[in-house]
């Protein structure tokens, strides 16, 4: 697969539905209708009085301060409390209002992985993602290689992030929408037990909530 899958460093290019941007500097041209689009609504709710520069910066800001260490937060606390877990598969949505996170108008539903079942998030279409929870999506996950290989091959993805699911395992791919996105809550590893929430949390990639690694007991 092209380098594009193994950046797991996560560089941030465009999304495929209207979020916020900064306007480009000035030495930055502007080749996306989806960039020029967004500045010429962001001028035009300005211009009418709808919202002030001000606070579209700072809702920038907010965005950008949503890292993954608070989709891992969760995740501890899923694996240390029964009762917080129940509530977090039953109602994603409702579950993470706890921690102060807000889906908007979408929905977040919660997959477990267990010994018998593994499960993978991918956006066929675009790049839909839990953004409240994990914030911007790598640029491999909005690939169109990922989005079209995730469902007919997903096994051969999952090994190109050198993650490898026995064959006994049953793999399910989830397809996120518009109004609907998933997270992927990972199983505990071994020999954790005294660990506390915080060492846990430690241990949660991002890639580990989206189903393309797991969690490994450093």
């Amino acid at each position: 697969m092209v380098s594009a899958m193994q950046e797991h460093a996560g560089h941030h290019g465009e999304a495929g539905h209207a979020h916020p941007h900064p306007p480009p500097a000035k030495d930055e041209k502007i080749h996306s209708y989806y960039q020029v689009l967004g500045l010429a609504i962001k001028e035009l709710l300005v211009e009418k009085g709808i919202v002030t520069p001000e606070e579209i910066r700072k809702a920038i800001e907010f965005r950008d301060s949503i890292t993954p260490a608070r989709g891992a937060t969760i995740v501890a606390r899923a694996w240390t409390d029964p009762a917080y877990k129940q509530r977090l598969l039953k109602n994603g949505t409702e579950a993470i209002r706890d921690f102060g996170l807000d889906m908007g108008g979408t929905q977040l539903v919660v997959v477990e992985n267990t010994p018998a079942v593994h499960n993978m998030i991918v956006c066929t279409l675009c790049s839909c993602y839990p953004r409240a929870v994990l914030g911007l999506p790598p640029s491999w996950y909005k690939s169109r290689e990922y989005r079209s290989r995730t469902v007919r091959e997903p096994r051969a993805v999952l090994r190109e992030f050198g993650t490898e699911i026995p064959a006994p395992v049953e793999l399910r791919v989830h397809d996120s929408t518009a109004d609907m996105r998933y997270l992927v809550l990972p199983m505990r590893p071994e020999g954790t037990e005294r660990l506390g929430a915080e060492q846990l949390a430690g241990l949660v990639t991002r890639d580990c909530m989206i189903g393309v690694a797991v969690p490994q007991n450093r």
